[in-house]
């Protein structure tokens, strides 16, 4: 796909997805007929760069929350097919220039006939106990983010990215898209639907504590050399992810974060 290096799934039903090497990224699900993830027209496949869209990688540290690059070196790092769904990361010489610890990363992707699985495992191989973050940058398609809403918000409390992470509650039932939204949901993960016409998704998590809540509004797209104008429109972030408290893993121990997107859509009135 786009010329980079990937890995195509057969599922069930005629599900399929697409695995880039770069990133380890999921650039592609496409289930009952339809693609449910969106990959911007602009994206990058270079060395070095993040892919806009599909499902990044991030690891080991989430946004600007610790002292490495933000969201991580992981979505920019080639990783290792290791056979039907399952990729590799391992620590180098790059990777401990900027985290100096010892771990393997396995992203593994299943496939239902009406749902898809993402699980990330890390593993300390080291001889340090080390701290991290992480998340599934999840990029949903949707046709109209006018109409895209949210549920399962609703009384919950969020940290708003867009006011200098200042606290409040959700409100409302539906979770609507009117400007740039950027909200971490701490202790909620899964139970969520997204809405959009006839299109639905129900999103599930296990292992992570934290959602994530996420598009950049009209002028922050078209400010993005990746993304572009009216790009906004197009997609949803849903996150699965462990950002409000760090992870912590002593030598030998492992942690397995995995999230589930299931189809859901609508039957049009006839």
């Amino acid at each position: 796909m786009n010329g980079a290096p990937s890995v195509r799934l057969q599922g069930p039903d005629g599900a399929s997805a697409q695995v880039a090497l770069h990133g380890g990224q999921l650039l592609s699900w496409t289930c009952r007929g339809r693609e449910r993830l969106y990959l911007s027209p602009r994206a990058r496949f270079a060395p070095g760069q993040a892919i806009r869209g599909g499902v990044p990688v991030i690891f080991p540290q989430f946004s600007d929350r610790g002292p490495g690059p933000r969201h991580g070196f992981a979505r920019v790092r080639e990783w290792t097919h290791a056979g039907a769904g399952r990729f590799v990361l391992r620590d180098d010489a790059d990777t401990r220039a900027s985290w100096p610890y010892a771990f393997q990363a396995e992203l593994t992707v299943e496939l239902g006939a009406d749902a898809l699985a993402i699980a990330l495992q890390v593993r300390n191989t080291g001889a340090e106990t080390f701290a991290f973050t992480a998340a599934l940058h999840t990029y949903l398609g949707v046709d109209d983010l006018a109409g895209a809403r949210v549920q399962g918000l609703e009384g919950r409390a969020y940290a708003d990215a867009t006011r200098a992470g200042a606290s409040a509650v959700q409100r409302e039932h539906d979770l609507r898209f009117d400007g740039e939204l950027d909200r971490l949901y701490p202790d909620i993960a899964g139970g969520l639907h997204l809405l959009d016409g006839e299109r639905g998704l129900r999103i599930d998590a296990e292992g992570y504590a934290d959602t994530v809540v996420w598009n950049p509004g009209a002028a922050l797209a078209a400010g993005l050399d990746d993304l572009g104008a009216g790009e906004h429109a197009r997609f949803v972030c849903i996150e699965a992810a462990a950002v409000a408290m760090p992870l912590s893993l002593a030598p030998g121990a492992d942690w397995r974060g995995r999230q589930i997107l299931t189809v859901a859509d609508r039957t049009p009135a006839a």
